[in-house]
């Protein structure tokens, strides 16, 4: 069995950076789940599962400045 190494730096507002050992890539973390550069994930409300899906970097890319906007104009 391998190590496998995982962290995640918050940058506020739900962004992040997760740093592993395939390298750095930003998410968003939401209510409804988390959206990142591989896809999203869903919270089912049971604890442990799950649902993900992948290719989602429109949608992440769209997330992304729809909060960007509103953290802007909130903090104004």
């Amino acid at each position: 069995m391998g190590f496998r190494f995982q962290k995640r730096i918050t940058l506020g507002g739900g962004l992040g950076l997760n740093i592993s050992k395939s390298g750095i890539s930003p998410s968003l973390r939401t209510k409804m789940g988390t959206f990142s550069k591989n896809g999203y994930s869903v919270k089912t409300g049971i604890s442990g599962l799950r649902y993900q899906n992948s290719g989602c970097i429109v949608l992440f890319a769209f997330t992304g400045i729809i909060t960007f906007l509103i953290f802007t104009l909130k903090h104004l």
